[in-house]
């Protein structure tokens, strides 16, 4: 299987809470073999570890081919070591000997599961990028309905990596069933995200996560609060406008630029105005922010072509799509100014 082909999505990727939010996009019943990759309630515990998580990453000391040496010799390599899965001995990533890998059982499946009650299960858990990265997150069994129409499911995801892609992360995001769109819980705010760095002297304590994040409940009032403050800023026609002005400006010369923004700025005003996933909100600050975060998330090109699902994770995880998120209503609080 290729990285993140259709195989590997409907294989290595689980999806729960289907009777509440759909399949995935990515769903291909043709690819999933004997056993469907999708759950209609919450995934269990057991068919994470039995599924994904059946395998463990060890140290492996590191060596490298004398230059014309034959037969051949070999040197080890001081203060490095390789990352090794157990199962086919495929190096994850190569490290100073002071990094310190997070096993995906004890760091996100046994942590999230001491969080798991009759109000709370897995929601979602995949391995990426050859099983150097992998996720769980934890959901309420319900949809969560706004009276702005907004349907939402908050979650928790805990997420980490072994090829130095990502810190070992806990953090507080919403997803917009409507559109799958990832959202922040609560823009603008810090106590969002719990992170440990891959070193030896890392350690989590769970009332610590708790504490920093408030874990799920809590979300749902923070999210729907936010969603009818968003909902309640009016956004006219020239305010839009002007917002595209500074969000998307148009270079004078002719060239590539021009036409880039020129199409950028069409593909936004198309989904603002018209799109069945942005047009509900048309002429309100959370029409404005779903039209981005819509266009990043579903339109947008991404880096060397990496899959939609790897880059919305690690946007998520690094902070760089909250960044993003506040950069539009701030720009238009300037705006509207």
């Amino acid at each position: 299987m290729s990285r993140e082909s259709a195989e590997w999505l409907n294989s290595m990727t689980l999806i729960g809470f289907t009777d509440q939010r759909g399949t995935a996009w990515h769903h291909r019943s043709d690819l999933q073999g004997a056993e469907s990759n999708h759950y209609p309630g919450a995934i269990p515990v057991e068919d994470v570890n039995r599924r994904l998580f059946n395998f463990d990453v060890n140290d492996a000391d590191v060596f490298y081919k004398l230059p014309g040496s034959n037969p051949p010799r070999f040197q080890k390599v001081e203060g490095r070591k390789a990352l090794v899965t157990s199962d086919t001995g495929e190096a994850l990533g190569i490290f100073k000997d002071g990094y310190q890998g997070h096993g995906y059982r004890p760091w996100l499946l046994d942590n999230v599961s001491l969080l798991l009650d009759d109000d709370l299960g897995i929601g979602s858990a995949g391995l990426l990028r050859n099983r150097a990265q992998a996720w769980v997150s934890v959901e309420m069994p319900e949809n969560i309905e706004t009276p702005e129409g907004v349907v939402f499911r908050p979650h928790l995801l805990a997420c980490t990596s072994f090829d130095g892609s990502l810190a070992t992360t806990y953090k507080r995001t919403n997803t917009f069933v409507v559109c799958d769109n990832t959202l922040a819980c609560g823009l603008a705010e810090r106590d969002q995200t719990y992170k440990l760095r891959h070193t030896k002297y890392s350690g989590m304590k769970l009332t610590d996560a708790r504490e920093a994040l408030a874990i799920v409940h809590k979300m749902a009032e923070d999210t729907a609060e936010q969603i009818a403050n968003l909902a309640g800023w009016k956004v006219e026609l020239a305010m839009w406008e002007r917002h595209l002005d500074a969000m998307n400006p148009v270079p004078d010369d002719d060239g590539r630029g021009k036409t880039v923004a020129l199409k950028r700025r069409d593909e936004l005003t198309a989904l603002y105005v018209s799109d069945p996933r942005v047009a509900p909100w048309t002429g309100t600050a959370l029409g404005v922010l779903q039209a981005y975060n819509t266009y990043r998330q579903h339109v947008a090109i991404t880096r060397k072509g990496a899959p939609k699902i790897i880059r919305t994770m690690e946007n998520v995880v690094m902070g760089k799509s909250e960044a993003e998120d506040n950069r539009v209503l701030e720009v238009l609080a300037a705006v509207a100014a």
